[in-house]
């Protein structure tokens, strides 16, 4: 399938942009080419799509279920016995809906870590996003579970050609605190062996630092990198609670880390050290977290919350600039996880959003980017493409009405017992 998307605002220039086959092939004034489908991108600009870095997709059937709790009590004693009643079909909608979410605000990639591992990949394959996907890998320490999740991530990684292309199989370990030693080494092998990434929370509240401090002698990373586990397949998310030896050991093994403000502010986990990690080279990325803890997936609001949470903590408003914040959404994100996307260049996947130059929201134009971290919401979002292929267009995704219906009996019904 081909499109031309013609007369759209692109880096403060009017042109046409052609896809072919799901890539940027070209990009010129008034390119005079036929294709598929025709797009007027008339009073629109085209820029990069998000990609948002770590979610639990499905926890949109946990939105505001569980609020103004501290982490680890919220965890325990709401969100854990919640997850017990969890269906695949629960699964199933609750993915879709938070697909048509992201969608809307502008995200075609996600990394996403949660139970029932198929079902959430049958919603990103409906949706005609595309993910990461790792099922969470926890124990608790009991060896009967660590061998039964061994052998589900073996059977899920054996069988991940049929959710290709939307889903790159991910192994997830939920925490050091959640996972045996036995289960972590494990992950750390099977990855190597595979070249594989590894998705993971780690050094999110001082509580948790502070606990395996006391049972290990080490600080989380500095353990990690004890049993050689620090690399670039790595991707860290929250990593609030560091010293400057660990950061360091961060950017010398090169681990990709997801920064993730809102969750963190709401659930009081501490600040990221932006500044330390960006001068150390430490690549980052940006996310929402799942939308029990956020509470929306919407990667617009999240920029502006990370610029905002930078500025106000370090008392420097200089610090993450607009344009650099709307980068660690977009290239940032995407390198983390080896994607071709996170710019609108020849040669890129045709991953990239139509933002309403005529939206209240973005009305006058002086910057553009600046506008759209500080000012834009999703309805300033026109059309989703994400790999070539259409997803929204007029601010309208198919399917979104019998999804949001499907997706409220499985709610009403776990909320109802």
């Amino acid at each position: 399938m081909s499109i031309i998307i013609q007369n759209v605002l692109l880096d403060e220039r009017q042109v046409d942009i052609l896809i072919k086959g799901g890539i940027i092939n070209k990009i010129g004034h008034q390119l005079n080419l036929s294709a598929d489908t025709l797009i007027d991108g008339s009073e629109k600009a085209a820029i990069p799509s998000f990609v948002n870095a770590h979610t639990h997709s499905a926890m949109t059937l946990m939105r505001s279920y569980a609020d103004d709790m501290k982490l680890h009590d919220w965890l325990e004693n709401k969100i854990w016995p919640f997850e017990k009643n969890i269906t695949e079909e629960d699964v199933y909608w609750g993915t879709r809906l938070a697909c048509i979410e992201m969608i809307k605000t502008g995200t075609t990639h996600f990394n996403d870590m949660y139970w029932h591992y198929r079902e959430t990949a049958r919603a990103v394959i409906d949706s005609g996003i595309h993910a990461n996907l790792s099922s969470a890998f926890i124990d608790l320490g009991n060896e009967t579970i660590t061998k039964n999740q061994m052998a589900e991530q073996i059977e899920l990684y054996n069988h991940r050609s049929e959710f290709a292309p939307n889903i790159t199989f991910t192994l997830g370990i939920h925490s050091l605190y959640t996972v045996s030693k036995s289960g972590v080494e494990w992950t750390r092998d099977f990855a190597k062996e595979h070249n594989i990434k590894i998705h993971m929370h780690l050094s999110e509240t001082e509580k948790e630092v502070d606990e395996w401090v006391e049972k290990t002698g080490m600080r989380p990373i500095e353990y990690l990198d004890k049993i050689d586990m620090l690399s670039p397949n790595l991707i860290a998310a929250h990593v609030n609670w560091v010293t400057d030896d660990e950061i360091k050991l961060l950017a010398d093994n090169d681990v990709g880390i997801v920064h993730c403000p809102t969750s963190n502010m709401k659930l009081a986990s501490g600040v990221f050290p932006y500044q330390q990690m960006k001068k150390a080279g430490v690549r980052i990325g940006l996310a929402t977290d799942g939308a029990a803890s956020n509470n929306n997936i919407d990667m617009l609001d999240e920029m502006k919350v990370a610029a905002l949470l930078q500025k106000s903590s370090s008392q420097d408003p200089t610090v993450m600039p607009a344009e650099e914040v709307f980068e660690l959404a977009t290239k940032g994100s995407a390198s983390l996880f080896d994607l071709n996307m996170g710019e609108i260049s020849i040669g890129k996947s045709a991953d990239l959003l139509l933002v309403d130059l005529n939206n209240i929201h973005l009305i006058p134009n002086h910057h553009l980017i600046p506008n759209l971290v500080y000012s834009a919401h999703s309805g300033c979002i026109d059309t989703t493409i994400a790999k070539g292929r259409i997803l929204m267009e007029n601010g309208k995704v198919k399917d979104e009405e019998k999804v949001i219906e499907e997706f409220q009996k499985s709610a009403n019904k776990l909320v109802q017992g």
